[in-house]
């Protein structure tokens, strides 16, 4: 999977209303730094600490 905002590999997919969206490790970071809604933030770290245990 490719990331949503450029051509880099995704280094995690993480879904949102049953939308999947990759994100690089550079747009993870920022979008991490963006994020207001903390209930969403939790569910997206929740997924990634998932992906990275596998």
């Amino acid at each position: 999977m490719q990331c949503h905002y450029c051509d880099e590999e995704a280094a995690v997919a993480v879904e949102k209303d049953h939308i999947k969206v990759g994100l690089c490790e550079q747009h993870l970071r920022d979008r991490m730094d963006e994020l207001s809604d903390s209930e969403w933030l939790e569910e997206v770290e929740s997924q990634i600490d998932d992906s990275l245990d596998r």
